[in-house]
């Protein structure tokens, strides 16, 4: 019987093809690659016979598009490539065990992540970015913000933290009736996976059983590597701490986002200082921008517009 998932990646390529991306497998280093979608306009069609040239830098300001824990780069982002596209230039990495990405490296945190997704954007030219976190791409984008000052100038965060604390974590476990990260996280049947839809989703969605386990099968392979990243983010409320960023960080919320609530979010932009903001997207869950895509376009594309607008104005001569 066909995947019905697989069956449709085709398409949703081709709508991001359309949309101005293509994939690009680059070698972060030995034993190490990562699969990025890229702007068409930095890939050249070799000639016959000539080996592909590298992607050139991109023309326009970039935004980079990080995935959370349940699904690839293009998956989770397909709603927001198309609305970015236009005035900047878009990259959606698969992280690491996600994706066509993939390491022989036993390395699983978050700073690992980070420093893979750092090393490819450089190799494909960019200099300067804004980094669009959701969940667990969140976390990875908070480290990079905090490794690589140079390369990140902005991050947007939604339903995620800057470290997941063994106090969160148990915290948010508790609240909704799970035993540990991989039970919600990593489901194994039809049932958990209709179990993480409705805690991550504000409106009850209705798919049917078969779509459910074609998702499982296409969406969750790489088990045991994910566990192991599941096992990697969690730190000890003793060795928490929040970084000074020098980045603006604007935090893009769903209201009734029940894995990282709306008290999480409010104490995260205090402790994180002046630099942050917070936006609330109402009648929205963890899964904001896949729930509420225009409203969460229109909130992203203000941030961004505003944030050039700002930077344009303190470098004149740019």
């Amino acid at each position: 019987m066909v995947n019905l998932v697989s069956a449709q990646r085709p398409l949703l390529h081709g709508l991001m093809k359309m949309a101005g991306v293509k994939p690009y497998t680059l070698e972060i280093e030995t034993g190490t690659a990562m699969n990025f979608w890229v702007p068409v306009e930095t890939l050249k069609t070799p000639k016959k016979g000539q080996n592909p040239e590298p992607p050139a830098k991109p023309s326009k300001p970039v935004v980079v598009l990080i995935h959370g824990f349940a699904a690839e780069g293009i998956v989770t982002w397909q709603f927001q490539v198309g609305a970015l596209t236009k005035k900047y230039s878009v990259y959606v990495p698969d992280l690491l065990f996600f994706g066509g990405s993939i390491t022989d490296k036993t390395d699983r945190s978050p700073d690992f992540q980070a420093e893979c997704l750092a090393t490819g954007l450089r190799k494909l030219g960019v200099e300067r970015c804004t980094l669009v976190g959701f969940s667990y791409g969140g976390m990875v984008a908070f480290k990079m913000a905090e490794r690589h000052p140079d390369l990140v100038q902005a991050v947007v965060a939604s339903g995620s933290v800057v470290a997941m604390t063994d106090t969160i974590n148990e915290t948010m476990l508790k609240s909704m009736g799970f035993s540990s990260s991989s039970e919600l996280l990593l489901p194994t049947s039809v049932k958990g996976m209709k179990a993480l839809l409705s805690v991550a989703a504000h409106k009850k969605l209705w798919f049917p059983d078969r779509l459910h386990k074609d998702f499982l099968e296409v969406m969750f392979n790489n088990r045991k590597e994910r566990g192991e990243l599941l096992e990697a983010l969690l730190i000890c409320n003793k060795d928490a701490t929040v970084p000074h960023f020098p980045q603006m960080i604007h935090l893009l919320w769903g209201e009734f986002d029940r894995i990282f609530d709306m008290e999480i979010a409010q104490n995260m932009k205090e402790q994180l200082g002046e630099n942050a903001s917070f936006q609330v997207i109402k009648k929205a869950g963890h899964l904001v921008h896949l729930e509420r895509p225009c409203v969460y376009n229109r909130y992203l594309k203000r941030f961004l517009a505003s944030f050039h607008a700002d930077k344009t104005t303190e470098n004149p001569q740019k």
